[in-house]
């Protein structure tokens, strides 16, 4: 009988050590049990200036590397976003933005994707996509307030008579 606890217990911990998700062989570790992705980044004309969550990254054509998870997928390093934004050098272009959900309280993930391109020449989109995180103002829905009933979600505790008698 305890040998075939022992068994189930050695079973079990091998099944739990051996699903462990590690780092590939070769791969640059980074913080947090990250690994280095080298993304490249390209434009319809070259020396666009590329900047990743508001910080210089360089001219193009480059090279970004993003820290992520060893599935692929972005890291959650505490922003719902990470944005690469390419800024124009002449006029009659547009800034271009890619943004990528990172998985932030258990919104989606997106994958790293292997090269960035940039088309300088297309308009943005008429709808801008949401942006949330530091930074960034926050959503629509928080500036209207609610003018309809009182609502309370709780007991309901009275102090006084139990009925209200008519003279």
């Amino acid at each position: 009988m305890r040998t075939n606890i022992i068994l189930a217990g050695s079973l079990a911990a091998m099944g739990l050590l051996a699903g462990c998700e590690t780092i590939p062989p070769g791969a640059e570790r980074g913080p947090d049990g990250t690994m280095a992705y080298n993304v490249q980044v390209e434009a319809s004309e070259p020396g666009v200036k590329i900047e990743a969550n508001g910080q210089f990254v360089g001219n193009t054509p480059c090279t970004l590397k993003i820290f992520g998870d060893p599935d692929g997928t972005f890291h959650d390093f505490g922003s719902y976003s990470y944005v690469v934004q390419a800024f124009p050098l002449h006029t009659n272009q547009f800034v271009q933005t890619r943004i990528f959900r990172t998985g932030h309280l258990l919104t989606p993930e997106d994958y790293i994707p292997r090269q960035i391109y940039f088309d300088m020449n297309q308009p943005p989109p008429a709808n801008p996509p949401v942006v949330y995180g530091p930074g960034y103002p926050p959503p629509p829905y928080y500036y209207y307030p609610y003018y309809g009933p009182e609502i309370y979600f709780g007991p309901r505790v009275y102090f006084g008579p139990r009925f209200h008698r008519r003279w």
